[in-house]
């Protein structure tokens, strides 16, 4: 009997060191507990689902004359893009005139502007040789057509056949534009060097430093024309990564089939108003203008966040038109 006494003792009361806790001692050591658990494990806050990230976006690039392949990623314009391809190959982001996808030669259908096909390889064309010609203004137009690639760079996007920049041999599609009569104009945007040169006096020289892609051996010689046709369309991968001035980088889809020819369209009117092609910045301009109702409207909008280009009133309601021509099929 006297076992089963403590037996039932034992149950009842926990054993601290062979002797039986009081129903007082038990709630005291049980208080401790969990004032040094509430101490060392702080309760964590509850757990909020994330978002899964994207897979990082890897290009590999050479550089156009010759390389091996490198791989470049985290750029979100195209400042950026040339300060990792020089990364890469170790040489000054300076030295990079332009880049062209999917292919190594100086061919402007295959030009790097605001946007990056997902399968898109891109090439790096470097200075190569500079040189100075002396140019007479024999009529109002030299017959070139400028570009820019974002980082400061004027170039050579196009030269009309039988113009007068066209007889002077020596100049090249892919020339950068690095001085007008010995002043340098190296960080001018592409319409300001149309504007200078535009301004050119008819009969009087003027002079061009100029700085050509290095070529690779295969290339020596060669003396590119940019076909007269629009610039050939992107097609690796349904997705572009598009390159911003301002903010960044961001993964879209494709251009719908009437932003690719709104886009081009008015591409084409750049050149023929301001002697300049920039396929970004025709988006920038048909992304302004798509939902406008009005032709006021959308030169507000325009003036906005292109204002410093100072388009001229018959070139936006150009532009006004062909977005219509273009909505409703006749382009």
């Amino acid at each position: 009997m006297q076992q089963d006494s403590e037996n039932a003792t034992s149950d009842r009361e926990p054993m601290q060191n062979g002797e039986a806790m009081s129903p007082d001692a038990q709630d005291s050591k049980a208080s401790a507990e969990d004032e040094e658990s509430q101490r060392t494990v702080p309760s964590a806050p509850p757990l909020e689902p994330t978002p899964c990230p994207r897979p990082k976006l890897v290009f590999h690039t050479q550089l156009a004359h010759g390389s091996p392949t490198g791989r470049i990623h985290g750029f979100t314009n195209v400042r950026e893009l040339y300060a990792k391809i020089a990364e890469v190959f170790n040489i000054s982001a300076s030295e990079i005139l332009f880049c062209t996808l999917n292919s190594h030669k100086v061919d402007m259908q295959k030009l790097l502007g605001g946007q990056i096909g997902l399968e898109d390889f891109i090439f790096a064309h470097v200075r190569g040789e500079t040189k100075e010609v002396e140019v007479i203004k024999t009529e109002d137009a030299l017959g070139l057509t400028i570009t820019d690639n974002g980082a400061g760079y004027a170039f050579i996007k196009r030269i009309k056949e039988d113009s007068t920049i066209d007889r002077i041999k020596t100049v090249c599609v892919g020339d950068h534009i690095e001085a007008l009569n010995d002043q340098s104009i190296v960080g001018c945007r592409h319409y300001e060097v149309a504007k200078m040169l535009k301004e050119q006096t008819r009969g009087t020289p003027f002079t061009l430093r100029l700085v050509e892609p290095k070529k690779a051996f295969d290339m020596i010689g060669q003396r590119t024309r940019a076909p007269k046709s629009s610039e050939g369309k992107m097609v690796s991968g349904k997705e572009t990564l598009r390159l911003r001035s301002k903010g960044s980088a961001t993964v879209e889809e494709m251009p719908s089939e009437f932003e690719d020819k709104a886009m081009r369209k008015v591409d084409d009117l750049l050149e023929s108003y301001m002697g300049i092609r920039d396929l970004e910045l025709a988006t920038t301009i048909v992304e302004a203008g798509k939902n406008k109702q009005n032709p006021d409207d959308f030169a507000e909008a325009l003036d906005s966040v292109l204002g410093d280009f100072g388009f001229p009133d018959v070139f936006l309601f150009e532009v006004w038109g062909a977005l219509g021509d273009v909505k409703n099929g006749r382009i």
